[in-house]
């Protein structure tokens, strides 16, 4: 068990992408989902150099974080996920950062289209646990402003 207490998070909040230079993209925080997911398109999985990596756009270009930017970024894995549906399907995971309470650490999401969900974040249970509280009745609670 962490010495330190768990910081109280909300439904919904705020997160910045360090790594990708995107602030305060708006999550949705799911204990029903154990792994957390990211909204990207065109989506193409190569290899380079003999090591796999993915390529993709983040988010849609309505979104006001959209910057027209192509990733490529080594795979960290590709496995069956049940999605929201209940349909079963591959993808693949990337580990990147995000930060909340100023503070940064290291996350594994899988990349999907979440163009029909109403946010391009959702932070799974794996990511929570240990960390966070839930408190389902507030939102934003780690926003800066």
């Amino acid at each position: 068990m962490s010495d330190s207490p768990k910081k109280i998070i909300g439904r919904l909040e705020y997160i910045d992408l360090p790594e990708w230079d995107i602030q305060e993209i708006e999550a949705k925080i799911d204990t029903g989902a154990y792994s957390s997911s990211l909204h990207c398109h065109q989506i193409e999985l190569l290899k380079k150099n003999g090591v796999d990596v993915v390529r993709f756009n983040l988010l849609d270009p309505e979104h006001p974080a959209y910057n027209d930017k192509l990733f490529e970024l080594p795979v960290h894995d590709v496995r069956e996920v049940k999605s929201s549906n209940g349909l079963s399907e591959k993808r693949v995971f990337i580990k990147t950062t995000l930060s909340m309470f100023n503070k940064t650490y290291k996350i594994e999401l899988s990349l999907a289209d979440r163009s029909e969900m109403k946010y391009p974040l959702l932070i799974g249970r794996n990511f929570i646990t240990r960390k966070f509280l839930v408190d389902v009745s507030k939102t934003n609670l780690s926003n800066k402003k």
